[in-house]
């Protein structure tokens, strides 16, 4: 029997939606933020990322829930979603009072890192559309029921926003279990955003009352103490100091305190460098563990995006295989693939990703 019961295809307009905040994402390509002259810009975001990937790397259709101020940097990135071939139709624009004031659109500068120089985030999204977006907002009825979506996805970077943004999903959430929705939500632990709401006990608070509606979890060992309250012993930010066993075994207290989990996923990623790390991941379904093939010192170029491409691949796995063991390695290669390549989205192919599934190299191809 699948671990999931998945709407038909033909029942839905969607195969995914996904809830959250998309920035403008700042690049100064090889150098530095501090001492740039030039960018390059990108769209980006940890929920809408999900969905892009679906869209261009998986042949999948996927729309985004977001709010962005109506003035010429909101309609930038709204021309960035549609080359990437997510449905726009649902976005909700807001007023722009000239000056950002009572509403903005999110800017996000991010340099790459290299070597012993960790990549570096500086956000600017206070007082953004998204963050504005409460319960009520949306027409769920209409988006579960009357279009019809087979999956939904959001995460914590969302629900970190504001005040406000918790109870829209804990609403958007009632109502997709309502209509048959699959639901998956990436923890996503950010202190920053967290640390002007309350902190990582506000972020227990939300997040345990969201974990109840949630089919399909995703998050590494941080993100399940920081957000659940679940520790593994002796844990830092290096794969090389974790135990796997004991990761298992705090992922097994974990879907015995919500035993509605079907599904709960992580990458495990060994920080080398900037630019390499040990790279693999673990996915629990129905009592039983499958990990992907694992791949040190992976070599990466834009880090940024690797978790969300990693999710995008699990999701397409279990709609179109129901096979966890195949999802996660799906999740896996294209994570890796989506590091290869700048910006917060990823640029691979299905044929890419499944050979690299598959044990192919990175031998030209002609």
């Amino acid at each position: 029997m699948p671990v999931l019961t998945i709407k038909p295809e033909k029942d839905c307009k969607y195969d995914c939606v996904s809830l959250g905040e998309i920035m403008l994402r700042f690049d100064p390509g090889d150098g530095r933020v501090r001492t740039t002259r030039q960018f390059k810009v990108w769209e980006g975001g940890g929920e809408y990322n999900v969905s892009r990937g679906l869209v261009k790397c998986f042949g999948m259709r996927a729309a985004v829930l977001t709010a962005f101020a109506d003035n010429e940097i909101g309609r930038l990135v709204e021309d960035f979603i549609m080359q990437g071939g997510v449905d726009t139709s649902l976005i909700k624009w807001v007023p722009y009072d000239g000056i950002g004031q009572t509403v903005r659109n999110g800017l996000n500068f991010t340099e790459r890192g290299y070597g012993i120089r960790a990549a570096l985030g500086t956000s600017d999204r206070g007082n953004t559309a998204a963050s504005q977006l409460k319960a009520g907002d949306f027409d769920w009825d209409h988006i579960f029921g009357t279009l019809g979506s087979r999956w939904f996805h959001s995460g914590g970077i969302f629900a970190a926003l504001s005040e406000t943004t918790p109870g829209l999903l804990e609403e958007a959430m009632a109502a997709a279990k309502k209509h048959g929705t699959i639901i998956s939500y990436d923890l996503n632990y950010r202190p920053s955003l967290w640390k002007s709401i309350g902190g990582q006990e506000k972020a227990r608070e939300v997040n345990r009352k969201l974990a109840p509606y949630i089919d399909v979890m995703i998050g590494n060992e941080e993100d399940f103490t920081a957000c659940l309250g679940f520790e593994v012993e002796g844990v830092d930010d290096n794969l090389s100091d974790l135990d796997v066993d004991k990761f298992k075994n705090m992922i097994q207290r974990v879907v015995k305190t919500y035993p509605n989990l079907k599904i709960v996923a992580t990458t495990l990623r060994g920080v080398k460098t900037a630019t390499v790390n040990d790279w693999g991941a673990v996915c629990w379904a129905g009592g039983e563990f499958h990990e992907s093939v694992e791949r040190p010192e992976l070599e990466i170029y834009d880090r940024v995006g690797g978790g969300d491409s990693f999710a995008s691949g699990l999701i397409y796995g279990l709609i179109t295989t129901g096979d966890p063991a195949q999802a996660v390695n799906y999740g896996a290669a294209h994570g890796a693939l989506a590091m290869t390549t700048p910006g917060d989205t990823s640029m691979a192919t299905l044929k890419e990703v499944e050979k690299i599934m598959g044990g192919g190299s990175a031998r030209v191809v002609r």
